[in-house]
């Protein structure tokens, strides 16, 4: 079994490493991404903008260009 935490702070890290240890569970902990920070800075950008409401929904049942208003 895998489980993912992402604290917030370094305080939340600390106390989420004290209650693995009390409760013997092995833990690795890794501070780098394994992605690009490139690509997560596109990924970031293109969840704003969809948040800002700037996306085009495509209907599958038509052609892409009539899909564009």
């Amino acid at each position: 079994m895998t489980i993912i935490a992402h604290p917030k702070n370094k305080k939340q890290e600390a106390a989420i490493e004290a209650v693995l240890k009390a409760l013997n569970v092995s833990f690795v902990k890794e501070d780098e991404s394994p992605y690009n920070p490139e690509f997560v800075a596109k990924v970031k950008q293109s969840i704003a903008e969809v948040k800002k409401g700037n996306y085009i929904t495509l209907d599958p049942n038509k052609s892409i260009w009539d899909n564009i208003k």
